[in-house]
């Protein structure tokens, strides 16, 4: 019997062992399977509670951003509607160009336009603002991508304070993304403020072709219209002498007119529409000449054509004096007023030249 049960033993042990380890390991397979299942549960259930926080709050944030843009869109079209260049104060700028959300560019002029201002120069550059602004509200390619607003200093001082901004009139572009930068001023000293040019400055900073419409003027076809009337009236009574036109004398004083003209950058000015001086707003001293090369000012121009219609006479002058036949007394007189207008006005124009090329070496008379 106690073989048997050796036997029964030794036969049963290893029968039963693999048994008690096969029902251990399914059970730890088993509670590892609900662990991991309870834990991919729990984490799908935090996962979609976090979705739910950050996602509500931001859906929200953003429709009330959309709401806002929209709102200050309509506003700003509404306004566009009524004026093309709207009139801002502190707070329609503060809201409506410095504040985001928004997906549009202003042009804003900044300007001085108060009587007691004084400021020439700005009545001229709002004029021509206007006529782009209205160039673009009444284009077929109207858009609410850009707009056009204005800021007087009497109006809204506290964003000329804002912007450490102390003189007018200057234009500056906002940008629909970001902060203003530097090309956003607009170079008015060296392009001049014509609508033609505040067009080109602004397709480049934003893409947007304005093609200008100024109003007809019939000053240009009147006074044609005048000359040519004096001209053919002049013709009509001397009929039946015409030796005027053959007149050397006044076709020379024409040439040298138009010669003057364009020496002096009359043609400059018609292209670029510089202001005529300048004043600076603190001390109120007024520029005359332009301290650049590069750019000049419309009172400059007719410095530069009094100067050389001084020079010209004292050389007109000169020429006579050698070649008249008047008496000796009268030919010294003109030549010495000649050699003073030469000496004297080119003297002056050295000085310009001077002051506008820093260290131009060359001088006739100490100024």
């Amino acid at each position: 019997m106690r073989k048997g049960k050796g036997l029964v033993c030794l036969f049963s042990r290893p029968t039963l062992r693999p048994c008690r380890r096969k029902v251990s390991l399914v059970g730890r397979r088993g509670v590892n399977m609900a662990a991991r299942w309870w834990f991919l549960c729990v984490s799908a259930t935090v996962a979609a509670a976090l979705l739910l926080v950050y996602e509500v709050p931001s859906a929200s944030a953003q429709r009330k951003k959309e709401m806002v843009l929209s709102e200050k869109v309509s506003q700003l079209m509404e306004w566009t509607n009524k004026r093309p260049v709207i009139r801002m104060n502190g707070d329609k700028f503060r809201r409506l160009v410095k504040a985001p959300p928004r997906n549009y560019s202003v042009i804003v002029m900044f300007t001085a336009l108060q009587l007691h201002r004084q400021c020439v120069v700005c009545k001229q550059a709002d004029e021509e603002f206007q006529i782009l602004a209205n160039s673009w509200r009444y284009s077929s390619a109207f858009t609410n991508r850009i707009f056009f607003a204005m800021v007087d200093f009497d109006e809204g001082s506290d964003v000329f304070q804002m912007l450490n901004m102390n003189s007018a009139p200057t234009f500056m572009n906002f940008p629909a993304k970001g902060k203003p930068k530097r090309g956003d001023t607009y170079e008015l000293q060296v392009r001049g403020f014509s609508a033609e040019q505040i067009a080109r400055w602004i397709a480049d900073r934003t893409d947007v072709n304005i093609r200008v419409i100024r109003p007809p003027n019939y000053a240009g076809p009147l006074m044609l219209g005048l000359l040519l009337a004096v001209i053919g009236g002049l013709v009509y009574l001397r009929r039946s002498n015409m030796e005027f036109l053959f007149n050397k004398t006044g076709w020379a004083f024409a040439a040298l007119c138009f010669v003057l003209a364009m020496t002096s950058g009359q043609m400059w000015n018609h292209i670029r529409g510089p202001p005529y001086a300048h004043k600076n707003p603190h001390t109120g001293h007024v520029n005359y000449i332009h301290g650049s090369s590069q750019a000049q000012f419309v009172a400059e121009t007719h410095i530069v054509l009094l100067f050389n219609g001084g020079v010209t006479l004292g050389m007109v002058l000169l020429c006579e004096a050698a070649t008249s036949d008047m008496d000796i007394g009268k030919r010294k007189i003109m030549c010495v007023a000649g050699i003073g207008l030469v000496v004297l006005f080119f003297s002056w124009m050295l000085s310009i030249f001077r002051s506008k090329y820093h260290g131009y070496p060359y001088s006739f008379l100490m100024s």
